[in-house]
């Protein structure tokens, strides 16, 4: 008996939904040959695998901060953390100097957590109703961000503060809003009347963004 159009929807919907996050493993792990970087693809034999493939020390210390924002981050994916690949997970670590911002920003395939290691920090994010949910967070607090919404953070203390972030998933991405805005190629003419801005004003914000 042909199934009905509802039937046909329900299924494709619950195909969507879980081709719409990471999948779930089918091994115990699998680490990427060296020859590929994307997710998902070719691993290794397991016997090939070795303790190092699942230890990563990149996040020891800060990198140089960035002199515009003072901030920088380390992000740990399964890019430069083989270990990661397929279980639907990654990390990052992030540093601020006093006044040091991390500008608004989403992440198109994962919430995050953050944890508070050092300093204090105006944290927060804004809904689809464009409400803003922030605060100042201390060292031992963590704050969630929900999938995909515009969040920001800012160094509110006088000494470097540092937090640690987890993802759902070993891809999460990222997309800063000044530079998706501003550095993206949007044609000025939408921008300034977007905005309400002049043609030098537009033109000083692509020359910071692109």
């Amino acid at each position: 008996m042909p199934l009905k159009t509802s039937t046909w929807f329900i299924l494709f919907l619950n195909i969507y939904l879980i081709s719409a996050s990471d999948p779930d493993a089918s091994q115990d792990f699998c680490i990427p040959r060296s020859e590929f970087s994307s997710i998902f693809l070719s691993c290794k034999n397991s016997s090939l695998a070795t303790v190092e493939d699942f230890v990563f020390s990149g996040i020891k210390s800060s990198k140089n901060l960035n002199k515009t924002n003072r901030f920088s981050s380390i992000p740990v994916t399964s890019t430069v953390f083989p270990g990661l690949n397929t279980l639907g997970m990654s990390f990052v670590r992030a540093d601020f100097e006093a006044g040091g911002i991390n500008v608004p920003h989403y992440h198109p395939r994962a919430t995050e957590i953050a944890y508070v290691l050092e300093g204090k920090i105006y944290s927060g994010f804004v809904d689809s109703s464009n409400r803003v949910y922030a605060k100042v967070i201390e060292k031992g607090e963590v704050m969630v961000f929900p999938k995909g919404l515009m969040h920001f953070q800012m160094n509110v203390g006088d000494s470097i503060a540092t937090i640690l972030g987890s993802f759902n998933s070993q891809n999460p991405g990222l997309v800063k809003i000044p530079s998706a805005v501003f550095g993206s190629g949007i044609k000025d003419e939408l921008l300034v009347k977007a905005f309400g801005l002049s043609d030098k004003v537009l033109d000083k914000l692509r020359k910071q963004f692109t």
